[in-house]
């Protein structure tokens, strides 16, 4: 029954992912849509997705479809530059059509990014009075060093609160622009500058490079740039592994952990270090319970029943402890020109990164319709997902029309250009020359729209945990003998 149940989960999902796409997508379209109809053109189609199509009608001789390539639609107007290459249109017409004036044109494709940003405002309206998930990691205080990575290799330590990265104040450790995370990300050059603020001694500046994960093959993604730090949290206990050693040793849910053998605790992921470190060797941790600080003698061990959570490696040491999530999930209420500013900063940044030689950032780090839609996929299955889903509308709609008013062939800002160019010129733009440069364009959209497909098919947008052997036990297990043993 709960499978069934998942199963009627995920289909929902995915028809709420699918609903989404298209109401975007007609919004957009629909604003092309009634500019043609106001300025007296014809109007031959309004199709949703490229590509032949699977369903259509004909209403008052405008073919409505849906076509059979899943991206993107059209609305076929005849009098605009001609987009038969990628529209799938190679009828002839009986009789010409009446021209039209390069304002009507720029009016006519002007008004599908127009839509799309309407579509953006009237969801940031929304959030504006319900309020969106708080994304931004408040703390700049660094609560882990990988060993071995840039950051530890140029001496930041644990504790260290980062002020500015490459001379920019910073906000947060992630979730906005001004973050640490994004700040390295779309940081430039060979080099990334901290500006710290380390206790006892001050502020100071470290130069640190940064990693970037290299693909395992041709079909996946690079990573971004990474210097190897995780945020500072409090670390407490929210469950605890019947029969594990932390039950054993007295741990209770609700513990916040303060120290291991007199070193302070910064992070989850610091504290899980320091037990896989410690090998044979009992540690004193100290915890917080109540307002009383307890001593508490602490062994990570190896699961008596052979559990592993990588099969490739041997057993792991474990505690048998599981901690709550340190991001405190709280509702804000930005106004409405804040989240599009938001976004469109977001844009301009992406952009600026992509066309520069200095960025780790390239094409390969776009998104397509498949990626797009795994992004949706989480957001429905998080806490929030309405809310989530809205402000990813506002995010998209804005970054949609900004896109199409670039001032290429084929998007909105083509036409507009190449209208522009017609009004200069005082006449019509040559067919022929226009027809080669549209269908290259056509062609470039194509292999890009299928580059970023492959990507985002092949590389997971969620790290996943590793895999078990389905045939192993999905629970560790220890015997009391070795927990009495621990201890002595």
């Amino acid at each position: 029954m709960d499978t069934f149940m998942e199963i009627l989960k995920g289909l929902g999902i995915l028809l709420a992912v699918i609903f989404s796409f298209n109401v975007i997508i007609f919004v957009h379209e629909l604003g092309h849509f009634l500019a043609a109809r106001w300025r007296g053109l014809e109007v031959e189609r309004f199709q949703i997705w490229f590509g032949k199509p699977i369903w259509k009608k004909t209403i008052n001789g405008v073919q409505y479809g849906l076509g059979s390539i899943p991206a993107g639609g059209f609305v076929a107007l005849p009098q605009m530059a001609p987009m038969e290459a990628i529209e799938g249109d190679n009828s002839q017409r009986e009789k010409p059509l009446p021209p039209i004036t390069p304002l009507d044109k720029i009016i006519v494709a002007f008004a599908g990014p127009l839509f799309s940003f309407l579509l953006a405002l009237a969801a940031a309206l929304v959030i504006w009075q319900v309020g969106k998930p708080k994304d931004l990691i408040d703390t700049q205080t660094v609560g882990y060093v990988a060993p071995e990575m840039p950051a530890a290799k140029a001496g930041l330590q644990v504790g260290d609160t980062i002020l500015k990265i490459n001379g920019e104040d910073v906000r947060g450790f992630g979730g906005s622009l001004d973050s640490i995370t994004e700040r390295v990300v779309f940081s430039k050059g060979d080099k990334i500058t901290l500006t710290v603020d380390r206790p006892g001694v001050g502020e100071m500046d470290i130069v640190t490079g940064f990693h970037v994960e290299e693909a395992s093959n041709f079909t996946k993604r690079d990573g971004v740039r990474q210097i190897g730090v995780a945020p500072a949290s409090d670390v407490i206990v929210e469950s605890l592994i019947k029969g594990g050693p932390a039950e054993f040793f007295g741990y209770e849910p609700g513990d916040k952990i303060l120290s291991v053998d007199g070193e302070k605790i910064y992070s989850t992921v610091q504290f899980q270090k320091m037990l896989s470190e410690a090998k044979e060797q009992l540690l004193d941790v100290v915890v917080l319970r109540g307002d009383k600080e307890i001593h508490i003698k602490t062994k990570p061990l190896v699961p008596s029943n052979g559990f592993k959570l990588n099969p490739a490696k041997d057993p792991m040491p474990m505690i048998g402890m599981r901690f709550q999530d340190p991001r405190k999930t709280e509702l804000i209420y930005p106004g409405p020109w804040e989240q599009i500013s938001a976004t469109s900063r977001m844009m301009a940044v992406t952009i600026d990164a992509l066309v520069s030689k200095d960025s780790s950032i390239g094409p390969q780090h776009l998104s397509g319709p498949v990626g797009i839609g795994k992004v949706k996929w989480h957001i429905l299955n998080s806490e929030y997902p309405f809310r989530h889903m809205l402000y990813f509308w506002v995010l998209f709609n804005v970054n949609l029309a900004i896109f199409n008013l670039l001032p290429f062939p084929v998007l909105d800002g083509g036409h507009i250009t190449m209208a522009v160019m017609e009004a200069v010129r005082k006449k019509p733009l040559n067919t022929k020359v226009l027809e080669v440069v549209q269908s290259s364009f056509v062609a470039l959209l194509l292999t890009m729209f299928l580059y970023v497909t492959m990507k985002d098919s092949f590389t997971s947008f969620v790290n996943r945990g590793p895999e078990r052997d389905a045939a192993g036990p999905k629970t560790p297990e220890w015997t009391k003998q070795d927990l009495e043993k621990a201890l002595q």
